[in-house]
């Protein structure tokens, strides 16, 4: 009677010895296999990363170029050279050169994906702080001034002022492209 189950012990052991070693050899070539597919996976995206950064490096700097130029056109020395006053009333001054700086920020909103949101709100600050500057300063002149009466004293707030929010702002713009490149 002990004999059928030694017999089936040594079946038992004979298959143990046969698929435990080839279940050792699977586990190992299905961690090595598991691993260097991680390994590919993370450096194709690697790849991809370094491709695309890359590919965005020039938009990147483009942006920061056109936001840099924005911030010195909506600035009131170079504005007022740009937006000529001729014969115009201090109001339709005041509203020619609000369309002047709007028109320039929309022409550039889309440069915002390229620049950290902590810059675009100096970009954003500086457009609204010349907007209030604008209007502050055309409010304070008499009923009857002219586009050249409000020239001369945004020219001479401006200079008064110990700081531009453009130049502010465009500060902050260098300092992100000398940190990011």
């Amino acid at each position: 009677m002990n004999r059928p189950d030694i017999w089936g012990m040594d079946v038992f052991l004979d298959t143990f010895r046969l698929v435990f070693p080839s279940l050792l050899i699977l586990i190992a070539v299905y961690l090595m296999m598991s691993n260097y597919f991680d390994n590919e996976d993370k450096r194709r995206k690697a790849e991809y990363r370094a491709h695309n950064q890359r590919q965005a490096l020039p938009l990147r700097l483009q942006a920061y170029e056109r936001l840099a130029l924005f911030l010195e056109r909506i600035s009131p020395s170079s504005l007022l050279v740009r937006v000529k006053s001729g014969s115009m009333t201090n109001g339709e001054y005041l509203v020619l050169l609000q369309k002047a700086i709007r028109d320039e920020f929309e022409h550039n909103l889309s440069q915002q994906i390229y620049i950290s949101d902590e810059v675009w709100e100096y970009v954003v600050t500086a457009k609204s702080a010349m907007v209030s500057l604008l209007n502050t300063v055309s409010a304070q002149l008499e009923p009857g001034a002219t586009g050249a009466d409000l020239s001369r004293a945004l020219l001479n707030a401006a200079m008064e002022m110990k700081q531009l929010p453009t130049q502010a702002a465009l500060k902050h713009l260098k300092a992100e492209v000398a940190d990011e490149f």
